[in-house]
């Protein structure tokens, strides 16, 4: 581990690390163009997983317009590219959105089946997009036991949710151990620059209690966490460009201290960020797009913040007077 002023302890029994495939096929937020990335995407993909990364995120409702599913349909694509005992080892999880049309018992099968052949059959875990809890309560325990039937019908192995809290995650947690299957994940929310969330410490307990693992969506912050302190804007799509036009300038302290641990490590400002999330122990799953950035991200699994590297970001996280936007709906 390299010598550095902010202290050599490194934090212990820290988590792994996956990616994200929200960019995908979604061209209002990333500009995806399938003649221009499909070929590197692909090279993306070969790249993790041969350096290691096998938690795979993925969503039925990632991609827009007439490339909807496209996420699914280019992992699906992609996993036949390499030798089946490495694609025995991926751990492809992909989220099923409760829409307003999806309801009763049977209400996600007709979806994941589509999910199922985009996938080629791939998929290891199904989650719940997000709780409907807070507008159509009535709607969230069908689409729960619905999933709950398709892993004891042995479709799926495994079952995690995704946008609830610590109330929300107990309940639904109890509710399906009267059927014997475990949550073995919760998707939220989390980086340097994510809403103040008063319920993260009670949520992890509950995790903690529950021995249910927390991915980390949006680590990096759509980007803004890995822009060196003096960066304005970048070249995005509009929707980008606002979010960084807001960001920008009150985290340029952030990310001069991302900046500052990154020099002295010899890593990226991205690395440094992701293994923040790690050093509070949650997975994170960062979005990738080319082949340096499944590098980077191979390269943040590979070592540890110390733990005064942690308390220093902490601190100027606490110090930062800006914030992504929170769910709105993230149920308790």
């Amino acid at each position: 581990m390299a010598v550095n002023h902010y202290g050599l302890k490194p934090e212990r029994n820290l988590t792994s690390i996956g990616f994200g495939t929200w960019s995908w096929g979604n061209q209002l937020l990333w500009g995806y163009q399938a003649n221009r990335d499909d070929s590197i995407l692909k090279q993306t993909f070969l790249e993790a997983v041969q350096g290691g990364l096998h938690l795979i995120d993925t969503a039925d409702s990632y991609g827009s317009g007439k490339f909807n599913g496209r996420s699914e349909y280019l992992l699906g694509q992609f996993v036949q590219e390499i030798p089946n005992n490495k694609a025995k080892r991926l751990t492809i999880a992909t989220k099923l959105a409760p829409f307003p049309w999806r309801i009763g018992r049977n209400g996600f099968r007709k979806a994941f089946l589509s999910s199922q052949k985009r996938l080629k059959g791939n998929i290891k875990r199904v989650q719940l997009h997000w709780s409907t809890f807070r507008y159509a309560p009535w709607q969230e325990s069908p689409l729960l036991d619905c999933m709950a039937d398709l892993v004891e019908e042995g479709f799926v192995q495994e079952l995690g949710v995704s946008n609830v809290g610590p109330v929300r995650l107990k309940w639904m947690q109890k509710h399906l151990a009267k059927r014997n299957i475990q949550i073995k994940s919760i998707q939220i929310q989390f980086s340097l620059l994510a809403p103040n969330c008063q319920i993260m410490e009670e949520l992890k307990n509950t995790c903690k209690e529950f021995n249910i693992e927390i991915l980390a969506y949006s680590p990096l912050a759509l980007g803004v966490l890995t822009l060196a302190p003096e960066a304005k804007s970048i070249k995005s799509t509009p929707l980008r460009n606002e979010l960084f036009r807001r960001l920008l300038p009150g985290s340029k302290d952030l990310r001069k201290g991302l900046q500052d641990l990154a020099k002295d490590r010899k890593v990226s400002q991205a690395e440094i960020a992701l293994n923040w999330c790690r050093a509070h122990n949650t997975i994170p799953i960062p979005g990738i797009r080319n082949p340096q950035q499944a590098k980077a991200v191979i390269s943040a699994s590979k070592w540890n913040l110390s733990i005064k590297e942690r308390s220093y970001l902490d601190n100027l996280r606490d110090k930062c007077n800006v914030r992504m936007t929170s769910n709105p709906f993230i149920s308790n």
